[in-house]
């Protein structure tokens, strides 16, 4: 069945878009037909994370009916499939971001599964994508301020009548300092999807334009947004037998 996805989070900076990048490239690696589509209208990504900043045809173009949906797809060097948006300011004022919404069947001949990046906050950009979502996923990091706002944005899918998968936890540490997993899950009584460590891979696969599952297959990261991926498209992944050999790691030191 063909499913839009929007990836969400409460406040920014917590690694939304990182996120949906990678579920989306940890998908297509098992095999699915995965469309990423930036629905951050107003401070759109996904282009600049994976080296599209400036296309001809967007999905600016398709919200302003000037362009059909197919037009505006662009296969990244890895084989991700992406619908970036416009980085102009002028045609952000003539964007109604509600219209999003018009378009899921269009999107849905596009992909077996369509990763919607949305806006962070809970601002009418960011409601109108949920509005579009078929399931959500809320990424939030450990720490309070953030678990807040996610809170608040389950209110919102709450009150839009909207299925929450689950949350993705960023930037796990493991220390003393931040919320762990069980009270993450008590306060917001959502299912924890899983959890993504604090990984230098990460950045280094942005300095790259690419997803940490290209660039750093076997890091902390792939592997938990692989084994994330692979709940959501339901295949199996061990991630014990996807860990960096031993003696190699000795020889990178």
């Amino acid at each position: 069945m063909k499913k839009i996805i929007v990836i969400t989070s409460g406040k920014g900076g917590v690694g939304k878009t990182t996120t949906a990048i990678n579920l989306a490239a940890a998908m297509n690696h098992f095999g699915k037909n995965v469309l990423v589509i930036d629905g951050n209208l107003s401070t759109p990504n996904i282009g600049i994370h994976l080296n599209s900043p400036e296309v001809p045809i967007n999905l600016n173009h398709v919200l302003l009916k000037k362009a059909e949906p197919y037009e505006a797809i662009y296969e990244h060097d890895s084989g991700i499939k992406i619908m970036p948006s416009s980085l102009s300011v002028k045609e952000l004022k003539k964007i109604k971001p509600e219209k999003i919404k018009d378009f899921r069947e269009d999107f849905k001949q596009l992909g077996d599964y369509i990763i919607i990046d949305g806006a962070a906050g809970l601002g009418n950009e960011a409601q109108s994508v949920i509005d579009a979502a078929d399931e959500l996923v809320l990424v939030t990091n450990p720490e309070m301020p953030a678990i807040t706002d996610a809170l608040k944005t389950l209110k919102v899918a709450e009150d839009l009548k909207k299925t929450v998968k689950g949350i993705i936890i960023t930037r796990v540490r493991k220390n003393k300092s931040e919320m762990q997993a069980n009270i993450v899950k008590e306060m917001l009584e959502t299912p924890i999807l899983g959890m993504i460590p604090e990984d230098i891979s990460v950045q280094e696969a942005l300095s790259l334009k690419d997803a940490v599952v290209h660039t750093h297959p076997t890091s902390g990261a792939a592997r938990a947004y692989k084994e994330i991926a692979a709940r959501l498209v339901d295949v199996e992944y061990d991630s014990k037998k996807d860990r960096p050999n031993f003696f190699k790691r000795i020889f990178r030191r």
